[in-house]
């Protein structure tokens, strides 16, 4: 009589497309900390975390949300330019805390070439955090800076002022010309480096202490 093949069962973090173990596993051999960046729906969050064997301890952190609440980005918390400021953030938090170097973890992430998760890893590398990469696959200065939005804004507009109004009816509605795109972006650039340089992050600036990995 024949048997059946066993089944595995993934672990239930690897069913849900949170972690990649085997990544992981070499992450936490290597004993260094590890900058974690995801994405959901409204924002990225960006982490530098300690692997321990109770779980990971948080030490630095940004988010979309908080570059909105505290810093005064006008435009959504999950696009490029967004991307990058988080990262820029929790690079300056981390080496507030003397964290010199980390390494990325992206966890199930397609590592897709100038993509929003690259943006936020460029942030912490121009905020002078080392971690290992290939220049090759960070976005360029121009998407940085959100000009690709600027100029896509503008053909919009007077190509179809409807569907402007339609497209970025959220900007609109708070006052905000995604024209200005890029002035936001160095104005808000340059609030995160004074309130940094001001004081070291705590949990409540950083925005909680749960990691994500």
């Amino acid at each position: 009589m024949g048997r059946k093949p066993i089944r595995r069962v993934p672990f239930r973090r690897r069913r849900k497309g949170l972690t990649n173990y085997r990544v992981r596993r070499a992450l936490i051999v290597s004993r260094k900390p590890i900058l974690v960046v995801r994405k959901t729906n409204t924002q990225i969050i960006a982490q530098i975390v300690k692997p321990e064997v109770k779980g990971d301890v948080v030490l630095a952190q940004a988010t979309g949300r908080e570059l909105r609440v505290k810093f005064g980005w006008p435009a959504s918390g999950k696009n490029t330019p967004a991307a990058y400021l988080v990262g820029y953030l929790v690079g300056l938090r981390a080496l507030k805390a003397g964290i010199k170097e980390a390494i990325l973890y992206i966890g199930l992430h397609r590592p897709v070439k100038g993509s929003r998760v690259f943006a936020a890893l460029k942030g912490a590398l121009d905020a002078g955090l080392k971690v290992p990469h290939s220049p090759e696959i960070l976005p360029s200065d121009d998407r940085i800076r959100g000009l690709h939005i600027v100029e896509y804004a503008r053909s919009l507009r007077e190509e179809d002022a409807d569907r402007f109004s339609r497209q970025f009816s959220e900007y609109l509605r708070s006052g905000f010309n995604p024209e200005d795109l890029e002035k936001a972006f160095e104005e808000t650039k340059r609030r995160i480096e004074s309130a940094v340089e001001l004081r070291a992050p705590t949990a409540e600036t950083s925005g909680g202490e749960e990691s994500l990995k």
